[in-house]
């Protein structure tokens, strides 16, 4: 069964968004939020949440390539509980490892100038966390494998 899903790309210049279609196959970038204090952007994306009747809420969670966590990841965990203070819906941190150098080769290949990629860049990498998450729901092996 399909859920509407907002992942997010938490930044400390901008956060990304992107969202789910209704099938919950594709993801699309949604327009970033300038970063702003955790209390008043929880509030911006409880009201996003109500308004797209978003079911699951992805957060990037920035790890180190060996896998451990740093200043960036406490940062996300604690904006995390805050944001489900705000709202009721389950959050889910995703690994995001990559994700911002695979969203900045997309936009590199779709022909984006680097000014144009880097007001992209976040709500980008959200979609390509998203897409990844909603790839491995929808996976399936055919009926003869």
């Amino acid at each position: 069964m399909a859920m509407r899903i907002l992942a997010i790309d938490y930044g400390s210049v901008r956060v990304g968004l992107a969202l789910s279609d209704l099938t919950g196959t594709l993801a699309r970038p949604l327009p970033f939020i300038p970063a702003k204090t955790d209390a008043k952007l929880a509030r911006e994306i409880t009201a996003l949440v109500e308004k797209e009747s978003i079911e699951l809420i992805l957060l990037g969670l920035p790890r180190h390539m060996n896998g451990s966590l740093g200043k960036a990841a406490e940062q996300v965990q604690a904006f995390a509980a805050i944001l489900g203070q705000a709202t009721p819906i389950r959050i889910k941190l995703v690994d995001e490892r990559l994700s911002t150098v695979q969203a900045s080769r997309q936009l590199q290949e779709a022909g984006k100038n680097s000014r144009t990629q880097r007001s992209q860049i976040d709500s980008e990498a959200a979609a390509v966390l998203l897409q990844g998450y909603l790839d491995t729901q929808n996976f399936s092996l055919p009926p003869d494998a």
